[in-house]
């Protein structure tokens, strides 16, 4: 089946909820880099494939050190995922969007705000610090795997999880918007066929003239109707 048969391209969602690191900022590098920085500082030798293994887990028990060199290295570099702006900004005011991701919420908000996306997005939802828990009168939000950020997201949107897309780079997230209920669009580098079937459909990039044509179509303005 081709990209441009596929059922997803023809499905109009409530609310898409998108991941930040490797889905809309190229930061897994600064993360990387971060961490090197970090072993070094104290004598740290990571094993081999360690950052791959680490991609999309959840960083609120890690240092403040590593946080602060991060953050200094997206401060100076802040760098988009290809086609990932312009897949924001042309959702942008058609329907509601949200972020679900698993870092700390300060690291999120300066990415996106360094990037100039930050304003497009109406909710950004990241787990309980450990040592805070949840709000009062509120359930605890657990990182993914868990549904719990994918849940969370939708609800905040007013859309219910199976009519909200999520937009995901990593498995560990994938399986987090599944259990929550929500059809996903992966993108990157085509993992092999089982993961890759763990989303409703996968693109190498949102650079995608399919995906453009699918808002232009599918996804109308706000208070109109889709475009022919």
């Amino acid at each position: 089946m081709t990209t441009k048969a596929h059922p997803l391209l023809s499905w109009s969602p409530e609310a898409v909820v998108f991941d930040c690191d490797g889905t809309l900022m190229d930061t897994e590098r600064h993360w990387q880099d971060a961490r090197s920085q970090v072993f070094r500082q104290f004598g740290l030798r990571p094993l081999p494939g360690f950052a791959e293994r680490a991609k999309g887990v959840h960083y609120g028990e890690l240092t403040e050190s590593l946080l602060t060199h991060f953050m200094e290295l997206v401060a100076d570099d802040p760098v988009t995922m290809p086609g990932a702006a312009e897949f924001v900004r042309r959702l942008s005011g058609r329907l509601p969007l949200a972020v679900a991701s698993n870092c700390p919420l300060e690291v999120v908000e300066m990415s996106l705000e360094r990037a100039g996306l930050l304003h497009h997005f109406c909710h950004v939802v990241v787990p309980d610090e450990p040592s805070t828990g949840a709000a009062p009168g509120s359930a605890t939000v657990r990182p993914k795997p868990w549904p719990d950020v994918y849940a969370r997201a939708a609800w905040l949107c007013g859309a219910d999880p199976d009519s909200t897309l999520a937009v995901e780079d990593s498995l560990t997230g994938i399986e987090s918007a599944r259990r929550a209920g929500l059809r996903v669009l992966g993108v990157g580098p085509r993992p092999g066929e089982e993961d890759a079937s763990r989303a409703d459909l996968w693109v190498t990039t949102l650079h995608s003239p399919v995906l453009l044509a699918w808002v232009r179509a599918h996804v109308p303005q706000q208070g109109g109707s889709a475009e022919g």
